[in-house]
Parts: C-alpha cells; structure tokens; sequence
C-alpha cells in the first residue's frame, strides 16, 4: 500500500510499511532511520477490520505517524464481506477518521482471499466500496494480486481501473522490483509493491513496500 496525497516527483526509490496493530510516535521515529531496508518513508495502517468494525487503533496510529514526521500516510480497509453495505464500511472508517482528525492521503481496499462469496456478487460489493469512496471524496486504491482478483472477481473485471484507482498488488519475492508485474483487472502498470510480508523493525510487525524512483506516483 502507498500513502497518498498527490502526485509527487519521486527522485529515489521509496520504502514504505504497513501495519495492522498499534504502532507509537517513538516507534515510527525509530523506523524513520535507515534499516535493513531503508528508512520508512510512508506509512499505510489498518483503518478498519474484517470482523466488521472500525479499527480502533488505526486513526491513532495514523496521527503518531504524522506527528513522527512522516509525510505520507494512508489507511487501508480489510472489509467484512458477511456484514454486507460496502458502503457503509467505507463511510464509516472516513467518518472515524475525520473525526479523530487522523489526516490521511487515501485508503486502500484490502481484496484478498478472505470469506468472499460468488464472483458477480464480489463485484458488486467492490464497486459499492469504489463509489462511495467516489460520493465522499477521497482518493482511494486497491489492494490485491493476479491471483486474488482472479479468484475474487475475474482476472478481467476492471470497474475499479476504469474509475482511476491504482494497484498496490502483494509478492513476497524480497525483489524491490515491479519486473514480476503481469497486467490484470486493467492495470497495466502498478502503483506500490509489497515485496516482504511479516517482518519486524524496531520491535514493530510490518509488512514492506516499495515504489521506484525517477518517475511520478500518486502518494
């Protein structure tokens, strides 16, 4: 997942995390310094959780990474599929985090294999999310790989491409490096790679991504 706010000229290659638990002003400070895989530069936490509630932590953890000086910061959605209104879901975590005053760039919508229902009913729920994000105004992303969005809802469903969300797909190859990319669901370029799941820096669990340098990217 990338934060976002605009689209930037990036002049390096950027390394990110995201997070699903509480993470502190002290310990993004401490992820701010050069690691093994670089000083983390962007942020995306867990706004809200597949058993279908807001996360309570996530806003929080977005306004400690702001105040750790982290410029960009985003939030992605794991969605509860078996709770229905999609839209809902969506609605509620930009409510939760206007209110908190967590100031974020975008959310991204969390499509992995995870208690989805027929492909037909899948692309409904997905595009429910993709227009209320669209009613309220934010910008927003996806979340996924070839193999998810082809189980999912067909490697060929593109509604949320067509809408001009990004891609921010998952492979776990340790390759910062969108030489692996393959088009699907009508993204013939990426926009962030998760490239090593389930780490741990400065005694926080994190996942880490990537986006290239010498090119413009929506952060």
């Amino acid at each position: 997942m990338r934060v976002a706010l605009a689209v930037v000229p990036a002049v390096s290659a950027v390394v990110g995390v995201d997070v699903s638990n509480s993470v502190s002003e002290s310990e993004f400070s401490c992820l701010r310094t050069p690691g093994g895989q670089g000083a983390v530069e962007f942020v995306i936490a867990r706004v809200y959780q597949s058993g279908g509630r807001v996360d309570p932590v996530g806003a929080q953890t977005i306004k400690n990474a702001k105040a750790a000086g982290i410029q960009y910061v985003d939030g992605y959605i794991f969605p509860c599929v078996s709770c229905g209104d999609a839209a809902g879901q969506v609605s509620a975590t930009v409510d939760h985090l206007r209110s908190s005053g967590a100031d974020f760039g975008m959310l991204w919508y969390d499509i992995e294999n995870y208690h989805w229902g027929s492909q037909s009913a899948n692309q409904a729920f997905i595009k429910e999310m993709v227009d209320e994000g669209k009613k309220l105004g934010i910008k927003a992303g996806i979340y996924t790989n070839y193999n998810n969005w082809a189980t999912i809802v067909g490697a060929g469903w593109n509604y949320p491409a067509s809408q001009g969300l990004p891609v921010w797909y998952a492979h776990y190859d340790g390759s910062a490096s969108f030489s692996d990319f393959g088009a699907f669901g009508g993204w013939s370029k990426p926009n962030i790679k998760q490239y090593l799941g389930d780490k741990s820096s400065c005694g926080v669990g994190v996942d880490y991504n990537w986006y290239p340098a010498g090119e413009d990217v929506v952060v």
